[in-house]
């Protein structure tokens, strides 16, 4: 997948999840590699651009260690229930380093989910997981073209 159409995808995600909530799900949705040791943003989508990658390292708080588990694969996801403010709420790996940030801001994901349309929202999450399963991201750093890996 390209970087473009995770992109597109992305934000047809964050729509659908909305529209089937009622509200705002996640305010904050990041694309971020963490290859090379070090975190770079490729897209953002959210309230607090320039603070993001600042307080990221901070903001990971309980989901900072599955962040870094060789155990998930693409299309692979993690949930953080207390997650209060800017701290992180989930992440969804889309390829090699590169992990899909959602967050919501205001509330924590323990507050989201007691909205009995949790349920019926999660459908578009689960969805854009299991194509990136499929067909995951990947970047070439030498070349910065960004392709499906062969």
């Amino acid at each position: 997948m390209t970087l473009d159409e995770i992109c597109e995808k992305i934000k047809a995600c964050a729509q659908l999840m909305n529209a089937r909530y009622g509200a705002v799900v996640f305010d904050e949705w990041v694309l971020v590699s963490l290859e090379q040791n070090r975190a770079r943003i490729l897209h953002y989508v959210g309230p607090r651009n320039d603070e993001f990658l600042k307080n990221f390292v901070n903001d990971l708080g309980p989901l900072r260690n599955a962040l870094h588990d060789a155990q998930y694969g693409p299309g692979d996801f993690e949930f953080a229930r207390h997650g209060v403010g800017t701290k992180i709420e989930a992440f969804l790996v889309a390829g090699p380093g590169l992990y899909i940030i959602c967050n919501n801001t205001q509330n924590s994901m323990d507050v989201i989910a007691k909205n009995p349309r949790w349920l019926e929202a999660q459908i578009p999450f689960a969805e854009l997981a299991e194509h990136i399963r499929g067909n995951p991201l990947h970047i070439s750093w030498d070349t910065k073209i960004f392709s499906k890996p062969n």
